[in-house]
């Protein structure tokens, strides 16, 4: 794993980048597919970890969540409006449930776990405090530490190099866009010097995170 920040770390994936697991203190921030379970717990072994929290309740952030809670005893948190998505196991990856999202959902999410935790605004993990960001979840929830002003995002933002760079997430897998872009300009303004995503490499340039930001349809 690499790391990225105080106390925050950026876990190896496969391929690099695409899907990310982050450990910031003792708490695993997302877990990607089902099929990542084993390398996540591989890279937790002599390492606390006393929580796990998921920015949302999509199946490729939630996929090992059952497994590596179970292995290493830890609660499972998140926010209050994803809560039942996970304690249920009904994550698709979006709202429509169309037969795009139950393919995707079959092959990639992982089984029902009870919810610890209920995440809220200005509610505190591992130093850094919760925002609400609804709009590609409906209880998707970012993580900003204000003292370095380090952000996790999840899927607010996407970052994928060389293909696209920032971008919007998917809208086939956002319920409702235009609240993520409510979101989105809620983080921009925050200024952050790092950024990390649920897809794409980190990025530490507040004014190209605020450019981006700045075209986006109202």
């Amino acid at each position: 794993m690499k790391h990225i920040a105080e106390d925050v770390y950026l876990l190896d994936g496969f391929p690099p980048d695409a899907i990310n697991v982050y450990l910031v203190g003792d708490v695993l921030i997302d877990a990607g597919t089902r099929h990542a379970s084993k390398r996540i717990l591989r890279q937790l072994r002599g390492r606390t970890v006393s929580a796990h929290a998921l920015t949302h309740a999509h199946p490729d952030h939630q996929g090992a969540s059952h497994e590596i809670c179970e292995t290493r005893g830890i609660p499972l948190w998140c926010g209050e409006g994803d809560a039942e998505a996970i304690e249920t196991g009904n994550v698709t990856g979006g709202e429509t449930h169309s037969l795009l999202h139950r393919v995707i959902g079959a092959g990639l999410r992982g089984p029902a776990h009870p919810v610890a935790r209920r995440l809220h605004e200005s509610d505190v993990v591992a130093r850094f405090e919760v925002l609400e960001t609804p709009g590609h979840s409906a209880g998707h929830v970012s993580f900003w530490r204000a003292s370095d002003r380090t952000l996790i995002c999840g899927d607010v933002f996407i970052n994928m190099p060389p293909m696209t760079g920032l971008h919007e997430p998917p809208a086939i897998f956002t319920p409702d866009p235009a609240r993520n872009r409510e979101s989105m300009r809620r983080l921009a303004a925050l200024e952050p010097e790092l950024v990390c995503f649920g897809h794409g490499p980190p990025l530490r340039d507040p004014a190209k995170l605020r450019a981006f930001t700045d075209g986006l349809a109202p």
